[in-house]
């Protein structure tokens, strides 16, 4: 653990708003470009990607002052960071593409100088290596505990097979696949529980 990151926790911990500020200014600019990235054009109508990451700050800076994270280092909090962020901006993208406000909904005007696709951006698309790196870390917290069996369901269901096929494959009733994916979405729902207070 480096000194220099030693005592900017410990000055955050005790309210220091001059070690927020350095913590902000370290990583804000960073953190927005991100934001933008998970955006498309018509959620950016919507949502600004700095009221995103100012959010997730907000987030951090009250959960490290209750003692809830254990950090050893600056890669540990640029990665608490871009888990918060890129969570923010799926429960934003989420919220606005709820089916009473689906901003999908919504049509610009084509500007003169844009064509027809490049006003529309893809809606599918790679993950980054961060996304994928969050994706693998989340899955590995909500395999944690479960049973040999019950990670063979959990990633069958990953990979796209519906509850009968899972059931047949794993030599278990559907009943029980469909009780292991309920324990596994209220952990998931723990999970992002723990990243919105």
């Amino acid at each position: 653990m480096s000194d220099s990151f030693v005592k900017v926790i410990d000055r955050l911990n005790d309210g220091d708003e001059d070690a927020a500020a350095e913590v902000f200014n370290r990583f804000a600019s960073r953190l927005i470009g991100l934001a933008r990235t998970r955006m498309n054009s018509q959620v950016k109508r919507h949502v600004d990607p700095e009221d995103v990451v100012q959010s997730a700050f907000r987030s951090f800076f009250v959960r490290q002052r209750e003692g809830r994270f254990e950090l050893a280092e600056w890669d540990n909090l640029w990665g608490l960071l871009i888990r918060l962020t890129l969570r923010k901006c799926g429960r934003r993208v989420a919220n606005l593409q709820a089916a009473c406000r689906d901003v999908r909904r919504d049509v610009a005007p084509p500007s003169p100088t844009d064509s027809m696709h490049a006003a529309w951006e893809a809606a599918t698309r790679e993950p980054t290596p961060v996304e994928a790196a969050l994706l693998s870390e989340t899955v590995e917290q909500l395999m944690q505990g479960l049973e040999e069996r019950e990670r063979s369901i959990v990633t069958l269901r990953l990979q796209g097979y519906e509850f009968n096929e899972i059931s047949e494959q794993v030599g278990r009733s559907e009943r029980t696949v469909y009780r292991v994916m309920g324990q596994v979405r209220e952990r998931l729902e723990r999970l992002r529980d723990i990243e919105e207070n």
